[in-house]
């Protein structure tokens, strides 16, 4: 079998663990190829030693079995890019923090190639949004695992994004920003701005104003098949917009709306893992000094 391995940023610290990721895939005679950014790191840390090939087209990637993300959560993100429409199953190996996403903790890269190799997992299908433009924005990557966010750029005004759900209109958000998330995103910035926790299964979008200037506008959950659309006013001419992590500057005339993608992110569930457990660990439900 062929796997992918796709690292951006790994520390010196973690160079052991890969070590031993590239022993354990080798003993069970996986194909070991790696992304541009990942050699480039590989390099730059004199890992010479390590034998590959590079991932240098969509035909080699297409090629691929599966797919091991090295980092935290925002390297899975780009995991999911690097993947795209290939639908290539991911599986989160953490070397970051809180690690949602990524939840294969270093210690257990045996057992895991070992369940890997012996097909002894399952695989969760994530939604993805998709942005909808009459211009062509972040390079034709116009989807995202987490959420898409709307949001003021330079300025302390506050802006206004005029939003409608399938053409009727929903609410005027005089806010910092807006944040329309995944059930995957439920857990990263939505969450933060006060935005509710889905199950990854959930059909659902959740519209989430960023400090909004009334208190009484709060989060709204809306089925997935919804196309929900954008007009955004402001003092400045420019506003921020994001998919996950990567961002660009827009013009207010920039016709906006966001749905859900046709295909899918496909994460790698290991035995024994389940999404609320994350959820008590990552967020430390039930923790109490006293206890």
């Amino acid at each position: 079998m062929k796997v992918a391995l796709h690292g951006l940023a790994l520390k010196a610290e973690y160079f052991q663990h890969v070590q031993i990721l590239f022993d354990e895939l080798s003993n069970y005679n996986f194909e070991i190829f790696v992304t541009e950014q990942f050699d480039r790191q590989l390099r730059m840390h004199g890992n010479k030693a390590l034998l590959y090939w590079v991932i240098e087209s969509e035909v080699d990637m297409g090629m691929m079995d599966f797919m091991i993300s090295i980092g935290g959560d925002g390297t899975l993100l780009d995991a999911v890019c690097q993947v795209g429409s290939l639908e290539i199953p991911i599986l989160g190996l953490n070397t970051g923090r809180l690690g949602f996403l990524a939840t294969v903790a270093t210690a257990d890269i045996s057992t895991a190639i070992n369940q890997l190799a012996n097909e002894n997992f399952q695989i969760e299908n994530r939604s993805l949004i998709s942005l909808q433009s009459h211009r062509r924005l972040f390079n034709g990557l116009n989807f995202a695992l987490n959420e898409f966010t709307i949001h003021k750029r330079d300025t302390s005004s506050m802006i206004t994004v005029h939003t409608y759900i399938d053409d009727k209109y929903l609410n005027s958000y005089w806010a910092d920003g807006l944040i329309v998330s995944t059930p995957t995103g439920s857990t990263g910035y939505s969450l933060s701005c006060g935005g509710p926790l889905i199950s990854p299964e959930a059909k659902n979008l959740v519209i989430t104003p960023v400090s909004p200037h009334n208190l009484n506008v709060r989060p709204i959950i809306v089925s997935d098949d919804s196309e929900i659309s954008f007009e955004i006013e402001g003092r400045s001419e420019k506003f921020l917009i994001s998919l996950d992590s990567r961002s660009t500057s827009i013009s207010s005339e920039v016709k906006l709306s966001v749905k859900k993608e046709s295909f899918q992110a496909k994460l790698i569930k290991l035995p024994h893992y389940h999404y609320f457990d994350t959820l008590r660990q990552k967020l430390n439900w039930g923790f109490d000094m006293r206890n």
